[in-house]
């Protein structure tokens, strides 16, 4: 047949379906960091469907809670978020210490405010860092990232280690924290704002950052409260709730600070409400330092539920005795056999640990609430009609961490 001649080709509704692509996001991509995986469902350039698929890390984190102690297992719940591991901590020993009835010491709750706000500060930091390099903004990056090394120093001084510090203990921390350690955080709160307020000129209005963010993954309040979204996920959608104001714990009832929302639930709303989080973050800090209280910083408790201090330990026998006594599995820490569920807002939302116990001096079953589980399911209702690059930016703006998705 001449070509001429050739009908031109239509292709019916079902037909279509079947020139749909199906592409493999990730695990194998810069975007996911070797752990994420998405199963896409291509029309051309748009995506109709998106599966998440995870296990790519998983670690027997939970499991492990079975088998180690209420102050060995922080070593645990400090891998599953990895980008702010003392958190997670403080997460942990808050639904410890509710289990245990133990009421922290004034400088105790200071101490560990103060790294909890750290830690938001820290896991805000490199979101909005790869975010924007996963868009192509590579100095915003570098600019955040410098100040991250900052707090590993404050985290190295204060427990030894830069990065998994460990430093939570059932009823308190490792070690008091010294006046050197003080100076060290003001100095990181003197030249942080500097480093915030570059970046916010380089992408507050960046055209390019704002056409790639700006209504691009729109959730609804509605969607968010249906779909359990916590955190700067949620408040970026419009939904007022932050367990530091709804739920007091620690210091925070101490503290001057608002709870940061907005309204359009897009990329560049999350964006901005991490970005204004970290100096409300800034400003706890500056109240807590200043007004930080003497003694102890381990609670004194009847039955003696905290390791003691190291020097306690090397220099007398009482010291060694008590340390034995918390450490082996005939003894430890005098438990009520129940239930309990408590939660500390962490930088990504909600992190719980609900936990059964059996009178052991560990956990019966410990189970995690972890906010990045909760998110990612939220991906497949957020991408479709969105084209494939927005993909990038869509993750991003979720701030999924692996660990916390297959523990």
């Amino acid at each position: 047949m001449p070509l001429t001649e050739v009908e031109p080709f239509t292709a019916t509704e079902s037909e279509q379906r079947e020139y749909h692509w199906t592409l493999n996001f990730g695990p194998q991509h810069p975007a996911t960091h070797t752990t994420l995986r998405l199963l896409l469902t291509l029309d051309g350039e748009k995506v109709i469907k998106a599966v998440p698929d995870i296990g790519y890390l998983h670690s027997g984190f939970e499991k492990l809670g079975e088998d180690l102690d209420f102050n060995q297992y922080v070593t645990i719940v400090d891998r599953m978020n990895y980008i702010s591991p003392v958190a997670n901590e403080i997460a942990w020993h808050h639904s410890v210490e509710k289990l245990l009835d133990i009421e922290l010491t004034p400088r105790g709750k200071y101490v560990r405010t103060i790294f909890a706000e750290l830690m938001r500060i820290q896991d805000h930091l490199l979101n909005v860092g790869t975010c924007a390099l996963d868009l192509g903004a590579f100095t915003a990056f570098l600019y955040f990232f410098t100040q991250r090394e900052r707090i590993y120093d404050i985290c190295e001084l204060a427990s030894g280690q830069r990065f998994h510090s460990s430093f939570s203990r059932v009823g308190g921390v490792m070690a008091d924290v010294s006046l050197e350690w003080v100076n060290k955080v003001r100095a990181f709160l003197k030249g942080f704002p500097r480093a915030h307020a570059d970046v916010s000129r380089l992408l507050n209005r960046n055209r390019i950052f704002i056409e790639r963010t700006k209504g691009v993954g729109v959730l609804t309040r509605e969607a968010a409260i249906d779909l359990s979204c916590t955190g700067p996920m949620a408040r970026a959608s419009g939904v007022v709730r932050d367990l530091r104001k709804d739920e007091p714990y620690l210091a925070y009832p101490d503290f001057d600070f608002k709870v940061i929302c907005a309204q359009a639930g897009d990329c560049y709303a999350r964006y901005r409400v991490r970005m204004l989080e970290m100096q409300e973050s800034i400003k706890i800090l500056e109240q807590a330092l200043e007004n930080i209280p003497g003694g102890p910083v381990n609670a004194e408790v009847a039955g003696k539920v905290s390791l003691p201090e190291k020097m306690e330990v090397y220099g007398s026998i009482e010291g060694l005795i008590h340390h034995f006594e918390m450490v082996m599995p005939n003894r430890g820490v005098p438990t009520p056999t129940e239930e309990v569920y408590a939660a500390t807002e962490s930088p990504n939302g909600e992190l719980g640990f609900y936990i059964v116990s059996d009178g052991s001096n560990r956990a019966y079953r410990a189970r995690t609430r972890p906010p990045s589980f909760i998110h990612f399911a939220v991906f497949p209702y957020l991408i479709p009609g969105h084209t494939l690059s927005d993909v990038v930016a869509i993750l991003g703006s979720l701030n999924i961490i692996a660990a916390e998705l297959d523990r």
